[in-house]
């Protein structure tokens, strides 16, 4: 696939996301696809259970992307996250915080589907939920 493609299939999952159509967007995953998070690597199915969790608790939630670069098979993204904290997160009582915080995303994609991902969360997402001190 050309860089722009790459591109186009990056966008196509941020809407699907935006319009909680996660299975369809799992089409887009290799089932060997690795995520590695600032926790260790995830398999596909952990990113599910994540996903599931997440906006689960913020039901709300919308992805926003802020910026975008690609060269070869990878593109990076800047995204913003913003929802409210509506149901228990990482053991963490729903209080109707506001998120809004950014990420940074790199996703390797192979044959139209992505098989490995690299993610940096913005720490603001604990001071958010009052986990951490501002």
């Amino acid at each position: 696939m050309s860089i722009e493609e790459n591109k186009v299939l990056v966008r196509r999952i941020y809407e699907l996301l935006n319009r909680k159509e996660f299975d369809a967007s799992y089409r887009y995953f290799a089932p060997e696809f690795v995520f590695h998070s600032p926790d260790g690597d995830w398999s596909l199915v952990q990113v599910r259970q994540f996903d599931t969790i997440f906006y689960a608790a913020f039901p709300d939630m919308s992805v926003t992307i802020e910026d975008m670069v690609a060269e070869g098979d990878k593109v990076s993204v800047r995204v913003t996250y913003r929802g409210t904290h509506q149901r228990e997160f990482m053991g963490i009582a729903p209080i109707g915080n506001k998120l809004n915080i950014t990420n940074a995303n790199t996703l390797r994609i192979t044959d139209g589907k992505f098989v490995e991902g690299w993610n940096v969360t913005d720490l603001r997402l604990m001071e958010q939920l009052g986990v951490i001190p501002k």
